[in-house]
């Protein structure tokens, strides 16, 4: 499994591999490639989100693309390329080893980073901004980004005694939330009203449907901008009943909206094709993701995973807010129609997965960060990617993706579902052969003739012809007609009533076609005498290899 880049480390999770039926995986990186590509941009005088693949030069930037892109630039963390920019300082290197990718070189960016700030920032290049960052100096302030939280922002100190400014990026609901204006493309400031609002909203879910991941961005003067100590995010309230991390993220309202930027993270190769194959095979897959929902539908439908958007059925997504609301009992039942879960938190993972195992279901879930910890020790089997996963998640998992690709999960499952079959035709060649050799000699006694065979013969079937067979049997490459039955029941017996009567048949069908061969063979005089020539013996224990061999192919086929 390892060669096809997957790395079991509890050997038990192989079996389970096999019993599978639902698949909970991330979005990025895992079903997509993780690259991202601004494609789109909108801001208010825009009719519709414009295509920014092209270069216009021609046209020089407006007030609000300029706020837009200066945003996108200041709360960034991305860092020019060590490998196209040997200049940079061996501190700078240090961070950006860890945070650069295989992905990011291909994409020949002259940024470093996670995907989706170098994609701002080749944004940026496109339309000929320049970086900013060191001018402003150094950041006050910041909020990291999380998949809790879903925006991130930064202020910096006001140049000769102004007012802070501060910039945010993020998920549409939590950005406008946090505005009272609007940017014109005349560069003023208008109150953001509920028109204005509506507009914003009709632009985003014009760029989800084409499965862009959709980005807002505000910034806007803050005043007496004294963040608490971060010295811990749950620390106790303070004298106004807030803890550092709320009173901190209260400094960033009353900002202008500046506009989105749609970003396209393309699916990954083969991937359509492998869900195909798992549905085929009776696995149902699942869609987590902190996208908007319209966004995982559009990319879902490209998957190819089934997605009914009949009303009268109910929703095929959820999203977080909505699962916050539900208890594992009604979520249990709302599994049989939901494909896909959007604006989701690792927390939201782990109701996820008690809600499909409160049904019987066997679940493997994905998982990259510290936070899926939880979710993948709960999965029956938690499988880590191994190029972005933290060694928390790798710590927590069952499995290890060496590649983060989704088409891996399929060629594990297919291994687990091999293997358990393998078990079988072992045990059946074994068994079948053993009830025959045990059956010739009980039959040859009460039938009060010679044993065909001597204890020589016996052991060179038992340790030459059978043993190599069998291990032959049990790395048999996986039968594709196997990978279109359902899962086996976690359960399920190795010696089931069918493996059984296999077992006996085989070991009949030998049996008296050795035992005819060796009494047709045998002469009044050898019967009376009670005696067995070297011919007789010897052509017994040819038949008997010449049965056995045809077992083996048998049981293989």
């Amino acid at each position: 499994m390892s060669k096809r880049h997957a790395i079991v480390r509890r050997l038990p999770s192989v079996e389970t591999l096999g019993s599978v039926n639902v698949i909970c995986s991330d979005k990025t990186g895992t079903l997509t490639i993780n690259h991202m590509t601004a494609t789109k941009l909108w801001s208010f005088g825009d009719g519709t989100p414009k295509d920014v693949t092209k270069v216009h030069s021609e046209n020089p930037n407006g007030a609000t693309t300029q706020a837009v892109l200066r945003t996108a630039n200041v709360v960034n963390n991305a860092r020019l390329n060590t490998h196209t920019h040997a200049h940079i300082n061996p501190a700078s290197a240090a961070v950006l080893a860890n945070t650069g990718g295989e992905e990011l070189a291909a994409a020949k960016s002259r940024w470093a980073g996670q995907p989706t700030d170098v994609a701002l920032l080749d944004l940026m290049d496109a339309f000929g901004e320049d970086d900013v960052r060191v001018r402003l100096g150094v950041r006050k302030h910041e909020i990291p980004f999380s998949s809790e939280r879903k925006w991130m922002g930064v202020i910096f100190p006001g140049q000769n005694g102004g007012d802070d400014t501060a910039y945010i990026k993020g998920a549409l609901e939590r950005v406008i939330g946090r505005c009272d204006t609007y940017l014109t493309p005349t560069g003023g400031e208008v109150i953001l009203d509920d028109k204005r609002r509506q507009e914003v909203e009709s632009a985003a879910q014009k760029m989800a449907e084409e499965g862009l991941r959709v980005l807002s961005f505000a910034s806007g003067p803050v005043k007496n901008a004294t963040p608490r100590s971060t010295r811990s995010q749950a620390s106790a309230p303070g004298p106004d009943g807030k803890t550092e991390a709320q009173a901190n993220e209260e400094i960033y309202n009353g900002l202008c909206f500046a506009g989105l930027v749609g970003m396209a993270d393309p699916p990954r190769k083969g991937v359509d094709r492998s869900i195909r194959r798992l549905m085929a095979g009776g696995v149902k897959v699942i869609m987590i993701t902190g996208d908007a929902d319209t966004t995982a539908v559009a990319i879902g439908k490209r998957l190819g995973m089934p997605i009914n958007l009949n009303s009268a059925l109910g929703s095929p997504v959820l999203r977080g807010d909505q699962l916050d609301h539900m208890s594992e009992a009604e979520l249990a039942e709302a599994m049989g129609r939901v494909s896909i879960f959007a604006r989701t938190s690792p927390e939201h993972k782990l109701k996820i997965i008690r809600a499909l195992q409160s049904r019987g279901d066997v679940v493997a879930m994905t998982g990259d960060g510290v936070n899926d910890a939880p979710a993948l020790k709960k999965a029956d089997i938690g499988v880590s990617m191994g190029k972005l996963g933290t060694d928390v998640a790798k710590e927590a998992a069952d499995m290890i993706l060496t590649d983060d690709d989704f088409s891996t999960i399929l060629s594990a499952i297919e291994e687990g579902k091999g293997i358990f079959y393998n078990i079988q035709n072992f045990l059946t060649f074994q068994l079948s052969t053993s009830v025959a050799a045990l059956g010739l000699v009980m039959m040859s006694t009460l039938g009060g003739w010679k044993n065909p065979l001597n204890a020589m013969q016996i052991l060179w079937i038992n340790i030459l012809m059978d043993g190599p067979p069998a291990q032959s049997l049990g790395v048999e490459p996986v039968d594709p007609a196997l990978l279109t039955q359902p899962p086996r029941s976690r359960n399920a017996r190795v010696l089931t009533p069918r493996l059984i009567r296999r077992v006996a048949q085989s070991g009949i069908l030998i049996l008296l076609g050795t035992l005819i061969t060796y009494v047709s063979n045998l002469t009044a005089d050898d019967l009376a005498a009670h005696v067995v020539s070297d011919r007789d013996t010897t052509l017994t224990f040819t038949q008997f290899v010449l049965f056995d061999m045809f077992n083996a192919l048998t049981c293989r086929s």
